[in-house]
């Protein structure tokens, strides 16, 4: 039987095709997806001298008092990614209560490791200070992203050094979610990560596993499985990590969603695909609000 399809739906899913199969830049979809209705309030504010060290910041429209802060970082293998090809994200965020800030970092071959994870402190740390010009609240952060962002944000939440060394009391992260995330990938075995990481004098600080303690943020972690970039194997491993800890996860395996879907999922166009965006702002909203 024929299934009859939206033609605007339809129109996005020939975006999106080209966009997968041909390389097409991010920014095509981030310019013809529709978007979710949340304000776009400010663009490239800088948290450091770089040219990459800037944000964007996006809040929910007629918000009522100080909002949680979400920080995203999203992913490209540490060597690739803008936070305006993000815009959608920003605005998912934003629609569902929090005022979101989109980072840029810098990226290999201009930095290796630790080097991101000092800029994403630093763009939190701009976060806190900054909190209040935007309606946010500073004292209820949580941090998100997909795969090298969902490694960025977990790892600035489960190790201590990196907020600390940037001026911010790590209580002040309420939750991560990682999507996709690399989590566990020792030993080194392909030539993303030994170009990045190889250089580390001790490799297993580098793995956000090492740090799971049963004082870590709660977290929310997915995959799909058929993510063959990032295999699931690192979300389970994690997940087990903080329950052995006996640190509150809530994990996610999502059937039929590949490495990218996953994120785009949090798109208007390919929400339906599966309920990240439900169920990833639930949980961290809910962590948010929880009184101290």
């Amino acid at each position: 039987m024929l299934k009859f399809v939206p033609l605007k739906r339809l129109t996005i899913a020939a975006a999106l095709a080209t966009l997968t199969t041909a390389c097409t830049p991010l920014a095509l979809f981030a310019t013809l997806s529709p978007k979710d209705n949340a304000a776009q309030i400010s663009r490239g504010e800088a948290y450091g001298a770089n040219l990459r060290q800037t944000v964007d910041v996006y809040a929910p429209r007629n918000a009522r008092g100080a909002a949680p802060m979400a920080v995203f970082f999203y992913g490209g293998s540490w060597d690739s990614g803008r936070r305006q090809d993000y815009n959608w994200v920003g605005r998912a965020l934003a629609a569902r209560g929090f005022v979101a800030v989109v980072a840029d970092y810098r990226l290999y071959p201009e930095v290796r490791y630790p080097s991101f994870l000092e800029d994403g402190a630093l763009a939190v740390k701009w976060a806190v200070d900054n909190a209040a010009r935007f309606g946010g609240d500073p004292n209820r952060i949580v941090l998100a992203g997909h795969s090298a962002g969902a490694y960025n944000a977990v790892m600035l939440g489960l190790d201590h050094r990196y907020l600390t060394a940037a001026g911010v009391d790590p209580g002040r992260i309420k939750a991560v979610a990682g999507l996709a995330g690399p989590y566990d990938f020792l030993p080194l075995s392909d030539k993303v990560t030994v170009r990045v990481f190889g250089g580390a004098t001790d490799l297993p600080a580098t793995q956000p596993l090492t740090y799971v303690g049963p004082k870590s943020p709660p977290a929310f972690l997915a995959t799909g499985d058929k993510d063959t970039t990032v295999y699931p194997k690192n979300t389970a491993a994690l997940a087990q990590g903080y329950r052995l800890a006996g640190a509150q996860v809530e994990e996610r395996h999502y059937p039929g969603v590949d490495h990218i879907r996953i994120v785009l999922a949090l798109s208007r166009p390919l929400r339906g695909e599966a309920p990240v965006l439900d169920e990833m702002t639930t949980f961290l909203l809910r962590q948010a609000r929880a009184t101290p």
